[in-house]
């Protein structure tokens, strides 16, 4: 059985934030890992469920048994399929979930059919090791099933399978086991090295746009001076020249040109510092960690867009400084989807003074210019709750 599953933002899964839309878009099912977890665990299916299939349908058993079996069958199979996926999507506690899901279909399956369908324990071990179970949780699932299913066929006195199928369960289980955390260490990798090259570049982009203010900035103020001093100075010459008008209307047209380049290079500038995010997200842990405030913040920011970037860094910066600044909070949250950013306290509520100032007015004009809503209230945590969707 091959699994290649990868793709994944382990991050979001351990947030739950990656369950936006996913389910129903089908985008959860795309890609080459997802598609070489199905190919795989089809073709397994095709190659091993055959003969399980046949004794159903062989045995001397009504027709409505035979129904029942085959259909915790193909339950059970379409679980193993698909269950690994959505809990890589949806975090720990589902995970938790599809393993108690698994364990109980197979369950139904081994009561209906009996000691013949111990061998999908096989797919059982495999499935729960390819769940986002906590960690460790996979490895005492399967050397527990590996050590029910020697007993079981002690006990059933098939002695000479107990062996060869506890090895076959243990030997896959913790192999797959093994595959999947290190697709999450290598997804995990890849996020870091996604986070470390923005951070760059808004490092970089910080220091051109320093070194624009700081260079063309100077000198175009000089320029602009000079040009205004060699006007005031041509002013005092004594008499009516035509050259001299000449002169002073080239000086002000260079001191114009200088103040609009001037202008331009700090909008350019004020472009190149604008408010992002994934900045944002780090001045804000930096802002609260110095407050003594217990931020529970996200460990990424791939999942937003990038449309909605600056206005998120808007709101984070507008949210953790309310925080900060007055809510008198022991813990912050902040928590971000592609379509939603929330910053919650457990401050002193939100009737607090500064909570509805320019600040929040501001950010309901932006997000309004974007078409998305504002939310403030109550929070969960027993103090302020500023939430925007667009």
């Amino acid at each position: 059985m091959t699994n290649k599953a990868g793709g994944s933002s382990f991050r979001d899964v351990l947030n739950g934030s990656a369950f936006s839309g996913q389910l129903f878009t089908g985008s959860m099912f795309r890609g080459p890992g997802p598609r070489g977890w199905f190919i795989g665990a089809g073709l397994s299916i095709l190659l091993w469920a055959w003969p399980t299939w046949n004794i159903v349908w062989s045995v001397d058993e009504p027709l409505a048994w035979k129904v029942a079996a085959s259909a915790s069958l193909i339950v059970f199979f379409a679980a193993y399929v698909f269950l690994p996926q959505i809990s890589w999507r949806l975090g720990v506690r589902a995970g938790i979930v599809s393993a108690g899901i698994l364990l109980a279909l197979n369950g139904v399956i081994v009561l209906l059919i009996g000691r013949e369908a111990l061998w999908t324990w096989t797919f059982l071990a495999c499935a729960i090791a390819m769940t986002s179970l906590p960690p460790r949780a996979d490895f005492f699932l399967i050397v527990g099933l590996a050590l029910a299913s020697f007993t079981t066929q002690l006990v059933t006195g098939n002695g000479e399978q107990a062996l060869l199928q506890a090895g076959i369960i243990v030997s896959l289980g913790l192999m797959m086991s093994a595959f999947a955390r290190l697709i999450r260490q290598t997804a995990r990798l890849r996020e870091a090295q996604t986070e470390l090259a923005d951070t760059a570049v808004a490092a970089e982009r910080s220091r051109v746009a320093r070194d624009m203010h700081d260079i063309l900035g100077h000198s175009l103020t000089v320029i602009a001076v000079k040009a205004e001093l060699a006007g005031r100075m041509l002013d005092t010459v004594p008499g009516d020249y035509p050259a001299r008008d000449r002169a002073a209307a080239e000086i002000v047209a260079v001191q114009d040109l200088a103040r609009g380049a001037l202008a331009d290079v700090r909008a350019t500038v004020a472009g190149y510092r604008g408010v992002n995010v994934l900045a944002e997200l780090a001045v804000a842990r930096t802002a609260l960690e110095s407050a003594g405030i217990d931020a529970e913040l996200p460990g990424t920011v791939e999942q937003v867009p990038a449309r909605h970037r600056e206005l998120f860094g808007w709101v984070l910066r507008e949210g953790v400084t309310n925080v900060v600044r007055h809510s008198g909070a022991a813990r912050c949250r902040v928590r971000l989807t592609a379509s939603s950013v929330l910053v919650e306290d457990d401050g002193v509520g939100p009737a607090s003074g500064g909570r509805s100032g320019n600040g929040l007015a501001g950010i309901r004009e932006r997000v309004g210019a974007a078409g998305g809503t504002v939310s403030i209230g109550p929070s969960d945590l027993g103090g302020f709750r500023l939430a925007v969707e667009v």
